[in-house]
């Protein structure tokens, strides 16, 4: 299935015009950044780069898509046949996925002709807007959980395909399963799920119930606890099971008096290896007040799916260098850094009134002082130093992908290189309440 027309008709109508001006072939730079952080957020994660690598190799444009756009008037005959023969022939940079970033890190910069490039426009801002945002939430609850495990179960608080896309990006910033079965297929996550409160009202005794899924899944299993009342449901759990018992679920209720008191009956009742996970409603806050409560588990959904609070990154997509009128060849190419008239480049940016940008293709690098991260350096010029760690990394050559970045593996390769750059941040970085980013922002 094409990915050509999950974008806005203004990339075309641009194209459209270029094409006929004679500036669609003039090489250009874009990136994609954020302004800022959502409000308290201290750090963002880069995620979606795989997703959006996939969705890059199947832009194309079918007899199908160009009728329709014909018939819509978007574009004439001499843009249809430019479109019918349209592949990405340019190179992209970004942050390797699991990344963290800050306000203006430049997490994908494009390079390839205007026409060529400004058409991923909105696929790479629905996708890094979203992903980032879940990723960048997904890790305030890892550090919340301050090292007990948590899968993502928000399938039903989101669209069918945008939860197989949350689960992907939960697991990268640290969660350790899921619940979504396209999700664990797709992209290699482990899976997890046992039963709801309509498997207990479905039979005629919460014992009977629970008889059925021991029966099915074994002692192992975890028994959801709460559908009528929570002391008799643990007793019952751990006599049917003679005190072996995986885990219970709490989904309700006061959490930490009521987690408390579980803790207490299971131990007196000898289910002492017993655990007990909660899926009520909980976000970064709620995780970080149970730290101090038996807690063993956390499942999450609605918080995690939505960005808790902050669904969109606030990632832009910004032209901000071509070249002069001395270098409009479509296939040069070179590999001097920044954006001087020197090498043929021209910076260009925005003036708006708390919309401007700065000109220039971006060098970026983490300065770090004894493995710590103390600074975001963003260079219009230059190289990164030796005491910082580059950030842009090729993911697109002449229009190849690598494919490293591509499915399961480029995946397990991101929550790798996520729990990496996380711990280069200093330690109040994962503290859950307001603050401004955990380091600054260099742009020289």
């Amino acid at each position: 299935m094409t990915s050509a027309l999950l974008t806005d008709q203004y990339e075309l109508t641009m194209v459209d015009a270029a094409l006929k001006d004679g500036t669609a072939d003039r090489r250009c730079v874009f990136e994609v950044f954020a302004r800022r952080l959502p409000d308290g957020r201290r750090y963002g994660v880069a995620a979606g780069l795989g997703r959006f690598l996939t969705a890059l190799t199947d832009f194309r444009f079918g007899d199908d898509e160009i009728a329709f756009l014909r018939d819509r008037g978007v574009i004439d005959a001499g843009t249809a046949s430019y479109l019918a023969d349209y592949r990405f022939t340019g190179d992209i940079r970004a942050y390797r996925e699991g990344e963290v970033f800050f306000p203006n890190s430049p997490v994908l910069q494009i390079e390839g002709t205007f026409a060529e490039a400004v058409v991923l426009e909105t696929l790479a801002l629905s996708i890094f807007n979203a992903d980032s945002a879940i990723a960048s939430a997904a890790a305030r609850m890892v550090s919340a959980a301050d090292g007990r495990p948590l899968a993502e179960m928000g399938s039903r608080r989101t669209g069918e395909w945008n939860a197989v896309a949350a689960a992907r990006a939960a697991y990268i910033a640290g969660f350790g399963a899921t619940s979504n079965l396209e999700a664990g297929r797709t992209w290699g996550i482990p899976t997890m799920g046992t039963a709801a409160h309509a498997f207990t009202l479905l039979h005629d005794s919460e014992e009977d119930a629970f008889r059925s899924q021991i029966d099915a899944l074994g002692t192992g299993t975890t028994l959801l606890v709460d559908t009528y009342d929570i002391e008799a449901a643990v007793d019952t759990a751990v006599r049917l099971t003679d005190g072996k018992l995986g885990a219970v679920r709490i989904d309700s209720g006061d959490l930490p008096s009521v987690v408390a008191s579980v803790r207490a009956q299971l131990d007196r009742l000898g289910a002492t290896d017993t655990k007990i996970t909660v899926t009520n409603d909980l976000d970064e806050y709620t995780i970080a007040a149970l730290r101090a409560a038996p807690v063993d588990s956390y499942g999450v959904g609605t918080s995690v799916v939505s960005g808790s609070g902050h669904p969109a990154a606030g990632m832009v997509f910004k032209l901000v260098a071509h070249r002069d009128a001395s270098h409009r060849d479509a296939g040069h190419r070179d590999t001097a850094d920044g954006g001087t008239n020197d090498d043929g480049w021209v910076p260009v940016a925005k003036k708006s009134a708390e919309k401007a940008t700065v000109g220039g293709r971006k060098q970026a690098g983490r300065r770090l002082r004894n493995g710590i991260a103390t600074a975001e350096v963003v260079l219009t010029t230059g190289q990164v130093g030796p005491d910082e760690r580059p950030l842009l990394v090729p993911v697109v050559t002449n229009g190849v992908v690598d494919p490293a970045f591509l499915g399961v593996q480029g995946v397990e390769a991101a929550r790798a290189h996520h729990k990496m750059a996380k711990a280069e941040l200093p330690a109040d970085a994962s503290r859950i309440g307001r603050g401004d980013p955990a380091i600054p922002t260099l742009v020289i």
